[in-house]
Formats: structure tokens, C-alpha cells, sequence
């Protein structure tokens, strides 16, 4: 028995012009035994997850017999800047754009202002408006056509159907009716009112529409186009050359021939190529542009580095450890790019609202025209009502809500750090109300810290720290390496042990600039015959009640100090948890450590309940736990023993500090590690949730609203031109607010 795996492809659609024609993509698609398809009218590509003995080709095949062209993306063109390629796809709308407005202001212009219509310029009129209606307006026609073959129709029929009519009618009146006499007049009525006359021309309305929907058009392009600038951006960060190190010698070659173990140099002023290892050298790492953290970080042998992050300070050597698709920059991109082609469950309904609109609407500007000419309303009325009917309808503005917002509101969040992985997330950030917090890693620094310093009389905190750090220092245990780090922040260069010796799981001892020094548990200090005094071992109670490590210092047969180490609660957390529950969220701090450990952690930040001495696999009852009482849970976490918890959840926040596993269980990733952007991201998910429910909202409305006035005959057709497109521009300028979102 044989297992047929599941290929993914994305696909670049070409010819859409609605959400109407991603609908019918899709569905053409998913008829496709073994696929499951998404098409994206904003970001015009269609994600393909499909398997057996379907390919490719025939995927593409399928598009095409749709009436759409398919292909695959070609990899992006680096010698081209993204804004010329995006001037080179605005171009041909552009020039149609520019001919429509230049000569439909005149036709416009002669039907509104009687003083203008001089003895034959209904003439004229016909003169202008002709290349309007067949040349600007031919992507409509064309579009039109190719959907009428295939037996659908969309919302570019509506939009040929009403400027054709308006343009047929106008013929035959000028040819075969009263509207051709030399003199006539055409009073312009911006009023909600039945019209009736003998001889009237509709130009105007043809010319108008078309210069109206395509300015829409136009501004919905260029403003899709800026929406993904963010994810543009985050590509551009990267590399494009590097100095290799091979076989002593250095070599400049581009980014794309390193490979995994290699070593690069970083000279001071370049960008990291990819992600790896400090080999050699130390320097301070400016990230700002990849995490929006501001102040650099000093890195130095053995710490990691993110590619297209710049080199502030001095030489380093890093050994590459990704490269390509798996860097952490690729990475963001990919994630960003998932998000923007997804659908949220809004999404698919404007979808399917869509897809039945059109006929819905063709076959109520029928009725509607053949209702008023039951009625003996006449002709032009009841013509003017059924073009009113078809123009007003288009479901441009509905089909644009959810993608435009998204593609903002993810762009956005990438330049903030905050990844969003999938629309469908932004519906978890409204419903959450509860968020756990693992301690380690992301309350905490998930590293250990000299805290505090306890001296016997008579002796300096800085004497303790010299030899203490001193022979720490040459200890490798996590422990030790808080305690020398610690010291050589405060007292500076420590001095070289003379004697050193590690006491198997109790300590170190050794000579340090003459002394005998023990430095470790309480019992190392005993088998020495040295006991605590009362007030060293009180400060030894209280750090271990704290849930600290409380480590002896002893140096010529006298205990002289306590040293406190402990993971240190990042300065951000307790303003994070402030910010959690302004948002309306109960935190609860979740870990593996014990009792003291956590509750000493959560007394620092602010957080009242505390679930402690977790195993990792039992992180994720916990959650089916509080999501049984009824709670939506957010769950916040670094590490892999986060991951299934952060599945489980119903909004799963990784911290981008962390590891791959936790990263990719997430729903949203936090670039910087700063526990501050949680509240930041679920504000910016709200947010866009809200835009898309707005725009949903207003779209909506809007064709409900006027449908019955057009067919009323209340509307002129183009004043229902006019107010359609101005709803999509409406929906794409409500998305673009969210750039302006700031962190708090």
C-alpha cells in the first residue's frame, strides 16, 4: 500500500478582476480530485494543496479553462526594484485611466452645465465618449466575454452590461430618435428622482462610469501594491554578498553560494549575511531593522546572530548555521506571505456573497426593467432604473474588506516583530480573555543572574565579587558563569586562579591572588570546618525561601559572604502585565519550577495565580484545563516543552527568542522576545479584525442600501457609478489606517 503525499504550489492568477472571479477559481479548483484550493483577489495568487496523479500543468490547465491565466511565480528580480516592477503592472490601467478621465470630464461636463451645450454637442459628446466605452473600457468587455463563454458571470459583466447599454441607448437616440436634433438640451438633475424623457442621451453616465471604476481600480492596485510593501521590505533586508573564509583566504561571493558550516566575516558597518555562531571577535548587533528593538545587542564567541542584521561594533567571524528558506528573516517572510494568502472566515463569506451577487443582481435589473415598462413608466425610466441596478451593485468594495485589511494589518505587525501566522488567528484575539504565561524564557531572561550580594562585617561586596568571580570564572557550570559575569559587571577585569579544583556537586576551590577560596554549597564550607554566621545564614534562609540559589563564599578558614543567583525576571514584564490586563485578559503564570521559585516571580510582575512544578508534557492538560471552566486561552511560551500547550490553545503567542518548535505551534511569533508585544499584538489583531468587520460592514450596507433606490429609479446611473467606486476606495483607505498603528 502506497501513501500519496500532499505537494503544495502557489500559483500567480492573471485576469481577475472581483472577488466573483477568485470564487469561481476556487471552486473550479477544488472540483479537482485531491485538491484544496484558496485564491486571493488582493494578492491575485492561489494557494494549491493537491495530491495523487494531479499536476502542476494541470492545475494551471484548469485556471486557464476558467477564463484566467496561471503560473507559477518567477523568483523575485533583485536587480529590479520592486517599485519599477510595480510601475511596469500599473502601467496599461494607468494609460486606460488617463484617456477615460481626459475625455469623459468634457462629456460630464456638457451634460451637467446647459450653458455648454452649445447647437450639436451631443456630437461631440458621441465623439469622446466612444473611446471611453470601447478602449478604457475594454478590460470590462473583455472580461465580460470570457466569463459569458463559461456560463458565469461577475462583477466585470455588470459593469459592460450597464456602460454598453448606456452607450446602445445613446446611439439609437441620437440615430433613431429626437436626441440627434441640432439644439437640444439635457438638463443635469443631481436629485433622487424618477427621470422620464424623450431624446435623452446617456454619454455621460457611460463615459463617467467607466473613468469612475477605473480610478477605483486604479487607486485599489497601487494601494494593494503599498500594503505589501512591509512583506517587499522584509525580503530587501538581506545580504547580497559575503566574505567567505576558505582555506585561509577570503573571498567575496553572493549570499546565495554559502553554505551550512562555513565561516564569514562581518566587518563593522556590514550586514550579517544568514544566521550562525560567533566564531571569533565581539561586537554589538543592531537588529532594530528585523525586531524593532532599539538599543543593539553585544554578542560575542558562541552567541548566535540573525542574518540581514547589521554589525555596529567590531570584527566578527560567525560560522553560517542556516541558510536560505530556513533563516529566520526567510522565515518571517514565509510567515507573512501565508497570512496575506489565507482566508479568515469573513473572507469566505464576501466570497460567497459574491459569487451568487451577480446573477442575483442581473436578474433584478430585469425585473426591475421590465416592471416599469409593465407600469407605462416608458422607456428611458424604466432603462434608466435597470442601468442604475447594475451599476450600483458591484461587488468590488465587498470583495476587497478582508484581504486589504489583512495584507495592512500583517505588513504592519512584520515591521513591529509581530508575526501574524493566519488570518483565522484574528478571530481567537477577540474571544481570548485568559493568557498563560511560561516563566522561563519569557517573564524571566531564562538565564541565571547575580541578584544580590551578602557580606560578613567587616568585608566589601567588591572584595567578594574579585575572588569569588575569579575562580568562578573558570568554572563552566551555568551557575558559576552568573556569578563571574556578575562580578565582572561591577568590579571589572577579574584576576587569574592560581589553583583550581571542581568539588563534584558542591563546588570550587582554588588560590586567588594568594587566598584560599571556597565558593559553593554550604556543605563544601563544612567539610572545611567553616560554619555561617547567623546573619549570612539568614540571608541564606531567605534567598532559598525565595526560591533563589543561595551560594557560600569562604576564603582563609572564614565564611565572608551569601551570593544570590536566580533567572531574572526581564525588565519589561511586570509593564506587560499591566498591558494584558487592560486589555481585559487574567494572566496566570505556568511553570515547571517549584512553588517558591514561581510565586517569588509572579509577586514581581504583578500576576496572582500561580500553576507551578509542571511537567512539560502536562502544560497542555493545564490549558484543556482552564478551557474547560469555559475560558478562551491564550498561552504564551518559548521553549519546546511550550509547544503543545501553544497548539492546544486557542491563541498561541511563541516568543521569536525561542525555539523552532514553539515558533512554528504558535499562531503569533514575537520577534523580540519582549513579553510588552503580546498586548501589542492582540491589540493589532483586534484592530485589523475590527477594519475587516467594518469594511464588511459599510460594503454591505452600501448595496443593500442603494439597490432599492436604483431600482426605484432614484439614481442617476452615474451618480451610482460614482458612489460605487468611491465604496471601494472607502474599504482600501479604512485598511490602509492600520499602517499608522503604533506599539504602545
Amino acid at each position: 500500500m502506497t501513501t500519496t503525499t500532499a505537494t503544495e504550489v502557489e500559483l500567480a492568477i492573471g485576469g481577475m478582476t472581483c472577488a466573483s472571479c477568485a470564487a469561481r477559481i476556487e471552486k473550479k479548483l477544488n472540483r479537482m480530485p485531491g485538491v484544496e484550493a484558496t485564491v486571493n483577489y488582493a494578492t491575485e495568487k492561489a494557494k494549491v494543496t493537491y495530491a495523487g496523479d494531479t499536476a502542476v500543468t494541470d492545475l494551471i490547465a484548469t485556471v486557464e479553462a476558467t477564463g484566467y491565466t496561471a503560473q507559477e511565480p518567477a523568483p523575485a528580480r533583485t536587480e529590479e526594484p520592486a517599485e519599477t516592477q510595480g510601475d511596469d503592472e500599473l502601467r496599461p490601467l494607468r494609460q486606460r485611466l488617463t484617456t477615460a478621465v481626459l475625455l469623459a470630464v468634457p462629456v460630464i461636463a456638457m451634460a451637467m452645465v446647459p450653458a455648454l451645450q452649445f447647437e450639436y454637442w451631443q456630437w461631440l459628446s458621441l465623439t469622446l465618449a466612444a473611446p471611453v466605452v470601447t478602449y478604457a473600457a475594454w478590460p470590462f468587455h473583455k472580461a465580460a466575454w470570457t466569463n459569458a463563454k463559461h456560463g458565469a458571470a461577475t462583477m466585470d459583466t455588470l459593469i459592460s452590461v450597464g456602460t454598453s447599454a448606456a452607450f446602445a441607448w445613446s446611439l439609437w437616440a441620437l440615430f433613431f430618435g429626437t436626441a440627434g436634433t441640432p439644439g437640444m438640451t439635457h438638463p443635469f438633475e443631481l436629485t433622487i428622482a424618477r427621470s422620464d424623457g424623450a431624446g435623452n442621451i446617456y454619454l455621460e453616465a457611460a463615459a463617467g462610469v467607466t473613468a469612475f471604476i477605473l480610478a477605483g481600480r486604479f487607486f485599489e492596485a497601487r494601494s494593494k501594491r503599498k500594503a505589501g510593501a512591509a512583506l517587499k521590505a522584509l525580503l530587501e533586508l538581506g545580504a547580497k554578498e559575503v566574505t567567505v573564509v576558505r582555506e585561509g583566504r577570503e573571498l567575496l561571493v553572493p549570499v546565495g553560494e554559502l553554505k551550512v558550516g562555513e565561516h564569514f566575516l562581518v566587518r563593522p558597518g556590514e550586514k550579517i549575511a544568514t544566521d550562525g555562531t560567533v566564531t571569533e571577535g565581539s561586537s554589538a548587533v543592531d537588529a532594530s531593522m528585523l525586531t524593532g528593538e532599539s538599543v543593539p545587542v553585544e554578542v560575542g564567541v558562541g552567541d548566535g546572530v540573525t542574518g540581514a542584521t547589521l554589525n555596529a561594533g567590531g570584527r566578527l567571524v560567525v560560522e553560517a548555521t542556516r541558510i536560505g528558506a530556513d533563516t529566520q528573516l526567510a522565515r518571517m517572510a514565509q510567515l507573512v506571505e501565508d497570512a496575506q494568502n489565507g482566508k479568515a472566515a469573513a473572507q469566505r463569506l464576501a466570497d460567497r456573497i459574491s459569487a451568487v451577487f451577480v446573477p442575483v443582481v442581473i436578474a433584478l435589473a430585469v425585473a426591475t426593467l421590465g416592471f416599469w415598462l409593465g407600469n407605462g413608466a416608458g422607456l428611458t425610466a424604466a432603462f434608466t432604473a435597470a442601468v442604475a441596478v447594475l451599476i450600483i451593485a458591484c461587488p468590488c468594495a465587498l470583495g476587497l474588506a478582508t484581504p486589504t485589511a489583512l495584507m495592512v494589518g500583517t505588513g504592519r505587525g512584520a515591521q513591529l516583530g509581530i508575526l501574524i501566522k493566519g488570518p483565522e488567528v484574528l478571530e481567537s484575539t477577540r474571544r481570548v480573555d485568559t493568557v498563560v504565561l511560561d516563566k522561563t524564557g519569557t517573564v524571566t531572561t531564562g538565564r541565571m543572574t547575580l541578584l544580590a550580594t551578602h557580606t560578613a562585617t567587616g568585608v566589601t561586596e567588591a572584595e567578594v565579587l574579585r575572588l569569588a568571580g575569579a575562580l568562578e570564572h573558570a568554572s563552566e557550570h551555568p551557575i558559576a558563569q552568573a556569578v563571574a559575569s556578575g562580578a565582572a559587571a561591577q568590579v571589572g577585569a577579574l584576576p587569574a586562579p592560581e589553583d583550581f579544583a571542581n568539588v563534584a556537586g558542591l563546588g570550587v576551590q582554588g588560590i586567588v591572588e594568594g587566598h584560599a577560596v571556597l565558593v559553593g554549597r554550604e556543605q563544601l564550607l563544612k567539610d572545611w570546618s567553616i560554619g555561617l554566621p547567623s546573619s549570612l545564614a539568614r540571608a541564606k534562609a531567605e534567598a532559598e525561601a525565595a526560591g533563589r540559589t543561595a551560594i557560600a563564599v569562604a576564603w582563609d578558614g572564614e565564611a565572608r559572604a551569601v551570593l544570590e543567583v536566580a533567572d531574572a525576571v526581564k525588565e519589561t514584564s511586570p509593564e506587560a502585565i499591566r498591558r494584558l490586563r487592560a486589555l481585559g485578559l487574567t494572566p496566570i503564570l505556568l511553570t515547571g519550577d517549584n512553588r517558591a521559585v514561581a510565586e517569588s516571580v509572579a509577586a514581581q510582575v504583578g500576576v496572582d495565580r500561580v500553576i507551578a512544578e509542571v511537567m512539560p508534557e502536562d502544560k497542555v492538560d493545564v490549558v484543556r484545563k482552564l478551557q474547560a471552566e469555559g475560558r478562551s486561552v491564550a498561552m504564551v511560551g518559548d521553549g519546546v516543552n511550550d509547544a503543545a500547550a501553544l497548539a492546544q490553545a486557542d491563541l498561541g503567542l511563541a516568543m521569536g527568542t525561542g525555539t523552532d518548535a514553539a515558533i512554528e505551534a504558535g499562531d503569533l511569533t514575537l520577534v523580540r522576545g519582549d513579553l510588552r508585544s503580546a498586548a501589542d499584538a492582540i491589540r493589532l489583531s483586534r484592530k485589523t479584525l475590527g477594519t475587516i468587520k467594518s469594511n464588511l460592514f459599510w460594503a454591505f450596507a452600501y448595496n443593500v442600501a442603494a439597490l432599492p433606490l436604483a431600482a426605484a429609479g432614484l439614481l442617476n446611473p452615474m451618480i451610482a457609478g460614482a458612489a460605487m467606486a468611491f465604496s471601494s476606495v472607502f474599504v482600501v483607505g479604512n485598511s490602509l489606517r492600520l499602517r499608522r498603528f503604533k506599539a504602545s
